[in-house]
């Protein structure tokens, strides 16, 4: 049976539409102010008499001075009723990060604060307070670089002032009293060649995946009978989780080492980064291959009949056409295999391949929580820079694309 309708009843559908559009507040800022709301009543920072022992949570305003404290609730307070307010985007973006930065700053002179003079045992950290904090007004900062839609290159330009900032900041000095700090202070030269060998895993097992992959998806683009197969086995390496792929590689390549001299003159053995390096590449390798072959699927068919009405070879073809429309799609994956790399690699430290996780993995075997974010924070960060930068390239080369495709 039909139900009547009113006619009524699209004019009743607008009003409602606009009254909703005309709410005196911000969706997703009632959620960002009601975070930051919430993080009043938690600890701002957490005092330890040394590493290993429970922490003691301090409020905001027991771990700073008075005036600074209340200096830093203000400013909370007017991010709260700007982040539920409908304020122009731009105000929202300059008042988050200003208030994102003095976030960092205050707990810097909290640790001063709480740490007793002269004592090098205590240990400060961020509390739960300060880290909800700092997620919301990120949130609003990033909601609204959303809402300018800014350029790649200035989105790029803000990352690197932010960095700058953090650079100066850690040069300052003002950090040096937190426990994350003094636990670099005792293991800097490690932490460094750490670093360098967990962006050795990341980026080494991404060159050699888009090196194998981007020949393999050219190959599947061309046989589509192929497709299926290839494809199924590298989502069967995708269900596999990391800690027992890297468990699985052991044996075999423990074998080759033993067997083939060659193998052992080039330092593969069953532990180390000889299997990190192979169980991120399996882990690579489908991104980049579906991508490859999205990429060239979309190519657009009117762009190839051109190319080949002009007398152009397959080779030609797919150099001078098929692969620069498609990059794109191609840096998507790129993007994907990276970040997704940088944190697998944290797990490769379980198997002696080194990498940030050794700090991580370390710090949980000594219930040091501290050592725990040494190896856990620049690994998050260097996620977040590559999202951030891949990201600006990919809209950057699919603009690029998109303009020769018309051309």
């Amino acid at each position: 049976m039909r139900r009547a309708t009113s006619p009524e009843a699209p004019e009743v559908s607008a009003i409602a539409t606009t009254a909703r559009s005309r709410l005196p507040f911000d969706k997703l800022g009632v959620l960002i102010a009601a975070m930051a709301g919430s993080a009043a009543f938690l600890p701002f920072a957490t005092f330890r008499v040394n590493r290993i022992v429970l922490g003691e949570g301090r409020a905001l305003f027991a771990a700073l001075p008075f005036g600074e404290a209340a200096f830093l609730a203000i400013a909370i307070a007017a991010g709260i009723v700007l982040a539920v307010s409908k304020t122009p985007a731009r105000w929202r973006l300059a008042v988050s990060l200003a208030i994102l930065v003095a976030l960092c700053v205050a707990i810097g002179h909290a640790s001063t604060f709480l740490t007793p003079p002269g004592d090098r045992m205590a240990r400060v950290s961020p509390g739960s307070g300060f880290w909800l904090s700092i997620f919301a007004f990120a949130l609003l900062a990033a909601d609204a670089i959303v809402r300018l839609k800014l350029a790649p290159i200035v989105r790029i330009g803000i990352l690197a002032a932010v960095a700058l900032f953090l650079a100066l900041l850690l040069a300052s000095g003002t950090l040096s009293d937190l426990s994350i700090l003094r636990e670099y202070a005792n293991r800097g030269d490690t932490f460094w060649r750490e670093a360098r060998t967990h962006l050795a895993l990341a980026l080494g097992s991404l060159a050699v995946a888009v090196v194998a992959g981007v020949p393999l998806g050219i190959v599947l683009h061309g046989r589509r009978g192929w497709r299926a197969p290839v494809l199924s086995v590298l989502n069967v390496i995708q269900t596999i989780p990391s800690l027992a792929l890297f468990g699985l590689l052991i044996a075999p390549l423990a074998w080759l080492a033993a067997n083939v001299p060659l193998a052992a003159a080039l330092g593969i053995s069953g532990i180390g980064a000889a299997p990190a390096m192979v169980a991120l590449f399996a882990y690579s390798l489908l991104p980049v291959v579906a991508n490859t072959v999205v990429g060239l699927d979309n190519v657009p068919p009117a762009a190839d009949d051109a190319a080949r009405g002009m007398g152009m070879t397959d080779w030609q073809r797919l150099v001078g056409v098929q692969l620069p429309l498609s990059f794109p799609v191609i840096l998507t994956s790129i993007r994907i295999v990276l970040v997704q790399n940088i944190g697998l690699a944290t797990v490769a430290a379980l198997i002696g391949a080194g990498g940030l996780g050794v700090f991580v993995f370390q710090g949980i075997g000594q219930s040091a929580m501290d050592l725990v974010l040494l190896g856990a924070v620049p690994t998050v960060a260097l996620a977040f820079v590559a999202a951030v930068v891949l990201d600006a390239t990919v809209e950057m080369a699919s603009t690029r694309s998109a303009r020769r495709g018309r051309d």
